[in-house]
């Protein structure tokens, strides 16, 4: 939506908070609880990086800004719109991945910042991959609403 020129719309007031945690960390701890992780066992894989939604925005919006910036110059946290929270939104996940890391020794290697900052890069960097799939399959409706 930012690179298109659209809203960026965040549900109610942004303040939810999540755990953050890169693709590549995630990876690893899967592997870890199942080449190391006793059997019946849970384990929570979490990346310690919590941040509220509207944090999360903003930060991708910097990024972008510094990788890509707007054909108008704008920074692109101008097209932050707030809309009307769904049903239901939990204002916080929490992970205690304590266990994983003192049983198996996982850790995730990527801080927020810098993961985030790769990952937004990969999607510069295949938009034909991402691009095809909003044309073929997601038209940008929102998604979660009642009616």
């Amino acid at each position: 939506k930012a690179l298109a020129g659209e809203a960026l719309p965040v549900y109610g007031d942004g303040q939810q908070v999540r755990d953050w945690l890169h693709v590549d960390d995630h990876a690893r701890g899967l592997v870890s609880v199942l080449t190391e992780g006793r059997p019946g066992e849970s384990y929570n894989i979490g990346g310690g990086a919590e941040k509220t939604n509207l944090e999360v925005v903003q930060a991708v919006c910097s990024i972008l800004d510094e990788l890509s910036p707007a054909a108008d110059a704008k920074p692109y946290s101008d097209r932050i719109s707030f809309v009307e929270d769904r049903p239901g939104h939990d204002k916080r996940y929490a992970m205690d991945s304590s266990k994983i890391s003192r049983e198996l020794g996982w850790r995730p290697l990527h801080d927020f910042d810098s993961g985030l900052k790769a990952t937004v890069q990969w999607y510069l960097d295949n938009r034909d991959w991402w691009e095809s799939l909003i044309s073929e399959r997601y038209c940008g409706e929102r998604l979660g609403k009642v009616e």
